[in-house]
């Protein structure tokens, strides 16, 4: 794994966000990604991303995005694009949740999709 390759390909997404977006990126495998899911969210099984909004309003960093390589390599196998195009959507993916984004509802997931889709585009990142 070439943390310096995906670390490029984050900078480049978000250098193309105008609002406050330092973050913690993590890469965790599917093992230690289901521990953590068990542990904070009580599912016992992997996840390809988790997020953890900062607790603290006044500290610079957002929050932590944590990010399954394993995932990353297998959905961008599925989907036919690129592992930078999914670390890319992955990474962006947490940092709206971690704004207060979520896909719960209908509505609320066009809002999220659609914002996703123009971080994306604008760092021609987007799905082909």
């Amino acid at each position: 794994m070439d943390l310096e390759h995906y670390e490029r390909i984050i900078t480049k997404v978000f250098q193309t966000i105008d609002e406050a977006h330092e973050m913690n990126v993590i890469f965790l495998d599917s093992e230690q990604m289901r521990q953590f899911n068990h542990q904070f969210r009580q599912r016992d099984k992997t996840t390809d991303v988790l997020t953890f909004p900062a607790d603290d309003p006044l500290m610079d960093c957002l929050g932590d995005v944590l990010i399954n390589i394993d995932k990353v390599k297998a959905q961008a196998l599925d989907y036919g694009h690129s592992e930078d195009r999914e670390v890319a959507f992955l990474t962006v993916h947490g940092y709206l949740h971690i704004l207060g984004y979520n896909h719960h509802q209908e509505d609320d997931e066009r809002k999220m999709i659609k914002k996703q889709q123009s971080i994306l585009k604008n760092a021609g990142l987007e799905r082909q």
